[in-house]
């Protein structure tokens, strides 16, 4: 995987926006707990699809990489829950929901590629 890529880019991105709804859960609507979960979930994404850049082998990198889509579908279940429970309105749910399932496509796509060519290498 090469440094500068699109799932490297947009992970960060989707955690930076993750950290500013933190911010304004905790701030303006006083939720603590879903948010907290949130976070954690929603930037290691990122953490973890940086790793995978450096993986010590195709193993490594595929587990990281599953690591990171774990990460984004927890993260797409905050965001299910906190839309529903009124934290966040349809237009902030739409837009970050959208992006989380963007991620969650890229990696899926990321991860099979790896397979197959991983498999076609052993052939």
């Amino acid at each position: 995987m090469k440094e500068n890529n699109v799932i490297a880019d947009k992970s960060k991105v989707f955690a930076i926006r993750i950290i500013r709804l933190y911010q304004f859960l905790q701030n303006d609507k006083k939720e603590f707990t879903l948010s907290k979960q949130l976070l954690r979930s929603g930037t290691s994404i990122g953490a973890n699809t940086r790793e995978a850049i450096r993986a010590q082998s195709t193993k490594d990198f595929q587990a990281k990489l599953h690591i990171a889509l774990k990460e984004a579908e927890e993260s797409a279940y905050w965001i299910e829950l906190l839309f529903e429970t009124e934290f966040i309105n349809n237009k902030q749910f739409e837009s970050i929901y959208f992006d989380c399932n963007e991620l969650i496509k890229l990696l899926v796509s990321i991860i099979n590629s790896s397979k197959s060519n991983n498999l076609q290498s052993q052939s």
